[in-house]
């Protein structure tokens, strides 16, 4: 049991906006499982530099977070200009907003486990109103 899950969790989540890559390692665990898939610390941090590539001004937000004594859950909100594709979507440097609803398994203060969802739908609306579809 980790003392101080929202801490932690804290910590990573400022680590990601920080962008500071070198101390990822601090918060994630080097065998992590991202969606039921290992994809290991170098997997991860190279999902996340993707995730900035594409979405120059992304930027993590609690809205909600929860935890218990190993489970950290927490709803993010993004609002952001993604520079071309997004989840598959045609954003092309248009100002979106979702949300992302995410599970971690922490285990000797480290993210062992992650299972995220996105809003993809809230994406796909607000392309649709700005272009009038």
């Amino acid at each position: 049991m980790d003392d101080d899950l929202p801490e932690i969790y804290r910590g990573y989540i400022a680590c990601l906006n920080a962008q500071d890559w070198s101390d990822l390692g601090r918060f994630v665990h080097d065998d992590v499982r991202f969606n039921g898939q290992r994809i290991g610390l170098s997997g991860y941090r190279e999902m996340l530099e993707g995730d900035f590539e594409a979405i120059p001004d992304l930027h993590f937000n609690i809205v909600l977070l929860i935890s218990d004594s190993s489970y950290v859950a927490s709803r993010l909100n993004f609002d952001c200009t993604p520079k071309g594709v997004l989840f598959g979507l045609t954003v092309n440097g248009r100002r979106v907003s979702f949300a992302e609803n995410v599970f971690y398994q922490i285990q000797a203060g480290r993210i062992m486990q992650v299972w995220s969802v996105i809003d993809k739908t809230a994406i796909q609306a607000q392309l649709m109103s700005q272009t009038g579809d």
